[in-house]
């Protein structure tokens, strides 16, 4: 029986562990998407204690709590943050299978040096043991970041944001991780919603273009995709229900979006010939900026109404949606191949359904020009487990190139995640490292090295080309 999480967590065999100690281990991670503040790196944050660092915003670990029966109070309440601790250290011990088990022992190994498990019983260990650390200073923003070998950092941006944090954080010579923003416009493509005309009044008042067409938009748009440009954006981001493909008119197009402004009622046809229009027209702009596109999709949001109306969203009410018609998005790209228009495109389903379909479709869409120009994202939110991984690269290795996959990304709120980089990596040298020992791969170490470093590491540079050298 093997120790739980020594040095060969996840390893099974002596190629999986040899590959993984030569060439995945130690190299740095690019985390090209996540959700963590940059003032929050700007300003060096020091956290208080563990709670504040774990369990502030994090809704992965908010759901388990609810399916263990806490009180609301001691989740997004007003329970004391070492309450709300105690909490999760009792539901944690009951997390067996789940990967919040084993991201959270990670994390307390690789931070804090606590080599123990998290029960009820060690739970006031723990909570000094990390308070201690976060208190002296050692694990602040910053430092958390270059204990991780973090080399860069893709935050996600709206907009009108105004990137003022990437900039400081562009000039300060004492920090040389690489902060960038991504373009993520999905409240001006959101007509339905009902901040959609504050919004186009907030983006009109900073781009100093009155937005009375579609037309306009788009202008105003390109005001804030060239400032983003500046501060060394190279990917945008779409958060959808799928992709969409609904053709029109310019006219017809012109007229839904009066309609928008004027706050009309609006058909579902309507909505996604509109939604169509917007998608077409931005990423025929990321391809003119040499920006990668990622297309998100396949998530129903805000499900408990009570809560969303209580609590708000993004606090664990999300689900996995219906299969979507994936056939659109190969109407999609067509379209944007039709007129040469097509980015570097990532598509993530939160579906692990659409996972051969999404292989499929890329296929048909890959170019000469780029090496896997069209690539199938990483494992996402709720498939960012061992089988969820596992399911993604079987598929991929099985209808393309997983030589060529850009790899983990944390798409995380938490400082603590960079720990997912690690945990997938394992998973991945396990995977080649079984094809290896079970003779279906040569044990080639020149070749295995240059595919394990690839998705680890390189390929996301050459991607995007981010200002980072290859290993």
């Amino acid at each position: 029986m093997k120790n739980f999480l020594d040095h060969n967590f996840l390893l099974t065999n002596e190629i999986s562990q040899k590959i993984y100690d030569d060439y995945a281990c130690d190299m740095p991670i690019i985390d090209y998407h996540c959700h963590i503040n940059p003032q929050e790196i700007y300003e060096n944050r020091n956290f208080e204690n563990i709670t504040q660092i774990w369990l502030g915003g994090d809704h992965y670990k908010w759901r388990l709590l609810r399916a263990n029966g806490v009180a609301e109070k001691y989740i997004t309440g007003d329970a004391s943050d070492y309450d709300k601790f105690l909490k999760w250290a009792e539901t944690l011990e009951l997390a067996i299978g789940n990967p919040l088990y084993h991201w959270s022992h990670m994390e307390l190994k690789n931070y804090f040096g606590y080599n123990g498990c998290l029960n009820a019983k060690t739970a006031d260990t723990v909570w000094e043991l990390c308070n201690s650390k976060l208190q002296s200073g050692e694990l602040s923003a910053r430092s958390i970041i270059t204990k991780s070998k973090v080399a860069l950092i893709c935050t996600t941006d709206d907009p009108i944001d105004s990137l003022e944090w990437h900039e400081k954080l562009a000039n300060d010579q004492a920090f040389n991780v690489q902060v960038l923003p991504t373009w993520r416009p999905d409240r001006a493509m959101n007509i339905d919603k009902e901040d959609f005309t504050s919004y186009l009044q907030a983006l009109a008042s900073l781009t100093k273009i009155t937005i009375s067409s579609f037309d306009s938009l788009m202008d105003a748009l390109q005001v804030r995709m060239d400032l983003f440009s500046q501060r060394g954006c190279r990917l945008s981001d779409h958060g959808l229900d799928y992709v969409p493909y609904a053709p029109a008119s310019q006219q017809v197009v012109e007229a839904i979006f009066q309609k928008g402004l004027a706050k009309e009622v609006l058909s579902t046809t309507e909505i996604l010939q509109y939604q169509y229009a917007f998608m077409l027209a931005m990423a025929a702009k990321y391809h003119n900026q040499n920006w990668s596109m990622q297309l998100h999709y396949g998530c129903k949001r805000n499900n408990n109404e009570r809560m969303y109306n209580t609590i708000g969203a993004d606090t664990g009410y999300d689900c996995i949606g219906n299969p979507a018609p994936v056939s659109q998005m190969a109407d999609f790209f067509n379209a944007l191949t039709l007129t040469d228009t097509l980015p570097r495109t990532i598509v993530y389903s939160l579906n692990p359904n659409d996972n051969a379909s999404i292989c499929t479709i890329i296929g048909c869409f890959q170019e000469q020009s780029t090496t896997g120009k069209l690539q199938h994202g990483s494992a996402w939110w709720f498939n960012d487990h061992k089988d969820g991984m596992l399911n993604q690269m079987k598929t991929l290795a099985s209808n393309g190139l997983l030589g060529n996959f850009i790899g983990m990304l944390t798409d995380s709120r938490s400082l603590l995640s960079y720990t997912r980089h690690d945990y997938f990596r394992r998973i991945m040298c396990n995977l080649i490292g079984e094809w290896v020992y079970n003779g279906e791969y040569p044990n080639d170490p020149d070749t295995l090295k240059k595919i394990i470093c690839g998705i680890s590491h390189n390929n996301i540079i050459k991607y995007c080309n981010f200002d980072l050298e290859l290993l």
